[in-house]
């Protein structure tokens, strides 16, 4: 493991101090197994799986299912699922522009059709604080907040005013107060609930990124990171042998989740690790 610094709207700097890949521990808790396209999980470490039937099933931390989302047949494919409130979960469908919003036991209780609001190229949509919804206009370049029934509320200036280039976010978190927009070769973008840029922080390439409590986790090739938001300081971890190759990672404030393909030779599988 090894020890970064990171200054506001610079490259991170390498620290003095480093470790070996024996110094982190990664206490494996539970192995999940099933037919798993993708899956996110939330503050509570629910697992939120996406099957090949287009399901979406709840589990909780300990692995037990709890809930199933069935009603499949209306959108198609779901491309982002939104659990940063547990209470509301929100279901993005790319390609009809519809948001979709859960209960916690996966019951539909509203459907947004952001189209409404002339908003027709939406990659990404992100829950707010307040239980609104948060969309990246990419025609316009601009942050929007909508309602529950999709009218706008708010909208940054347009970015390429701003920045002189439109950024391409494909992923938006809403945090302690701040919204954070990721463009994987621009890095992340960190706006108040006005609108106001107030960081760009250089992460820039790195795969599976995720928001969550005062640290951001994401990781690159055969490396996991964790960035503390507070101190400008991360922790980078070797990805271990027995994950490597995984589809996919999440991770929640003191969890890692990996994603494996027919991990048994049959069945997908997640496998949960303690983060130390």
């Amino acid at each position: 493991m090894k020890k970064f610094s990171a200054i506001l709207f610079v490259s991170f700097l390498l620290s003095a101090t480093g470790f070996s890949q024996a110094d982190t521990t990664f206490q494996l808790l539970k192995i999940l197994k099933g037919d798993i396209v993708d899956f996110t999980v939330d503050n509570l470490d629910n697992i939120y799986v996406l099957n090949s039937r287009n399901q979406v099933k709840k589990y909780t931390a300990n692995g037990d299912s709890v809930a199933i989302y069935n009603d499949i047949r209306k959108f198609g494919r779901a491309t982002l699922i939104d659990v940063s409130n547990p209470l509301k979960v929100l279901l993005y469908y790319r390609d009809f522009a519809t948001v979709v919003m859960l209960d916690r036991f996966l019951n539909a209780v509203n459907t947004v059709d952001i189209r409404k609001q002339n908003i027709f190229q939406a990659k990404v949509i992100a829950q707010s604080y307040d239980n609104k919804i948060w969309v990246y206009d990419e025609l316009e370049s601009k942050l929007k907040k909508i309602d529950e029934d999709g009218k706008l509320l708010q909208e940054t200036p347009d970015f390429r005013l701003l920045l002189g280039y439109g950024p391409s976010p494909y992923k938006i978190f809403d945090e302690n107060k701040y919204v954070y927009l990721y463009d994987s070769l621009k890095g992340v973008y960190v706006f108040d609930y006005f609108g106001s840029l107030k960081n760009n922080i250089m992460i820039q390439r790195w795969q599976n990124l995720k928001v969550t409590g005062k640290f951001i986790f994401g990781s690159k090739q055969d490396t996991l990171f964790r960035y503390d938001i507070n101190t400008f300081m991360y922790d980078e971890w070797k990805i271990p042998e027995q994950i490597t190759g995984a589809r996919s990672f999440n991770f929640s404030a003191s969890r890692l989740y990996a994603l494996r393909k027919e991990c048994d030779g049959k069945l997908d599988c997640i496998s949960i690790y303690a983060i130390r």
